[in-house]
C-alpha cells in the first residue's frame, strides 16, 4: 500500500494523494465486488503514454504510406517491402518480423482469409479481391498496432458491403470504450450490430492490450456480454479489432505455414483495427 503523501507510482512526480490514489481506491471498491480489475502493468504512465504514441505515428504513417500503392497488380510481398522500408526509416522496427517465427513485417489476409496472411511474391492482388493489412511496430521499446481494408478494382457488393459493415463493427465497439465501464460491452456491441445484419463474429481471435508488450491484458473478445469481463480504467491500452465473416464464424488454422487462419466455409470475412487509450473522460484513438 503506498503512503498518500510519497510520489506516485506512475512517475508523475506529484504526491500520491495528488494524482492515482483516487482511482486506485476506486478499483478497489470494483474489486471487492468480485470485479475483474487491470493491475498497474496494464495502466500505462503518462511517460509510456506518451512514448507509445511515438510508435503509433510510425505505425499510423506506415498504413497512410502503403494505401496509395495497394491496387490491382501489386504483390503481397511488395507490400511487406514498403512497409520494412518505411518502418526502418523512421528509426522503428516491424513488430511481425520474426514474432514467434512469423517470416514478415506485416500481415496480408486476403477475401477468406481471416487474419495473419503472410506476404508472398506469388500473391498477386486482382480485381474484386479485399484484402486487410496489418501493421504492428516497435519504436524505442513500445508497440502499436492497427489494420486498414483495401477493396482492389471493382468488388461485389457482397464485398463491399462486408467492409463497410465491418468497419461500422469497429466503430461500434470504439464507442463503448469509457472509464468504470467494462471490456465485455465492446463485444456484446459488435455481436449485436453484426448479427443483425446477417453477419457471424469471428470469436477465435480478439483485440489485447498493448504497448509496454505485443501482447498484454485483456483478451478484448467481439463477442459478450455487457458488464462483464475487466473494468476499463484510465491509462489502459488495447486494440479493438473484429473479424466479421459474411457466413459462420469457424476457422481453420494453415497447417503448412502455421499462421494464416481461413474461414471454415470458404466464405468473405473482413477486419479492421485501432489501438485505443482509455482517457478520464473516455477514449482517444492512438493509432488507426
Amino acid at each position: 500500500m503506498q503512503n498518500r503523501n510519497d510520489k506516485c507510482w506512475c512517475g508523475s512526480g506529484l504526491k500520491y494523494k495528488k494524482c492515482h490514489m483516487e482511482m486506485d481506491e476506486k478499483i478497489r471498491e470494483h474489486e471487492l465486488k468480485g470485479e475483474i480489475v487491470p493491475d498497474r502493468f496494464t495502466i500505462k504512465t503518462p511517460n509510456e503514454i506518451e512514448k507509445i504514441k511515438e510508435s503509433a505515428k510510425v505505425n499510423t504513417g506506415v498504413l497512410d504510406y502503403i494505401s496509395k500503392y495497394i491496387k490491382e497488380g501489386i504483390t503481397t510481398e511488395e507490400i511487406d517491402k514498403l512497409v520494412h522500408s518505411y518502418t526502418v526509416e523512421h528509426g522503428a522496427i516491424p513488430a511481425p518480423l520474426d514474432y514467434e517465427g512469423f517470416p514478415k513485417s506485416c500481415c496480408t489476409s486476403i477475401n477468406n482469409e481471416v487474419c495473419h496472411g503472410i506476404p508472398s511474391d506469388s500473391v498477386v492482388l486482382k480485381n474484386g479481391d479485399i484484402i486487410n493489412v496489418d501493421i504492428s511496430t516497435i519504436k524505442d521499446g513500445y508497440y502499436s498496432d492497427a489494420s486498414r481494408m483495401f477493396m482492389i478494382g471493382e468488388v461485389s457488393e457482397e464485398a463491399r458491403k462486408l467492409v463497410e459493415v465491418t468497419k461500422e463493427c469497429l466503430e461500434i465497439g470504439i464507442e463503448q470504450v469509457k472509464p468504470w465501464g467494462h471490456i465485455g460491452d465492446i463485444g456484446a456491441a459488435i455481436q449485436e450490430y453484426a448479427e443483425e445484419r446477417g453477419y457471424s463474429v469471428v470469436t477465435m481471435f480478439g483485440g489485447h492490450g498493448i504497448g509496454n508488450e505485443f501482447h498484454e491484458e485483456p483478451f478484448v473478445s467481439h463477442v459478450g456480454r455487457r458488464d462483464t469481463g475487466m473494468l476499463m480504467v484510465p491509462g489502459m491500452m488495447f486494440t479493438i479489432e473484429p473479424m466479421i465473416n459474411i457466413g459462420k464464424p469457424q476457422v481453420y488454422l494453415d497447417k503448412k505455414n502455421g499462421w494464416t487462419s481461413y474461414t471454415k466455409d470458404g466464405s468473405l470475412s473482413a477486419q479492421w483495427e485501432h489501438q485505443l487509450l482509455v482517457t478520464e473522460d473516455g477514449y482517444e484513438i492512438i493509432s488507426k
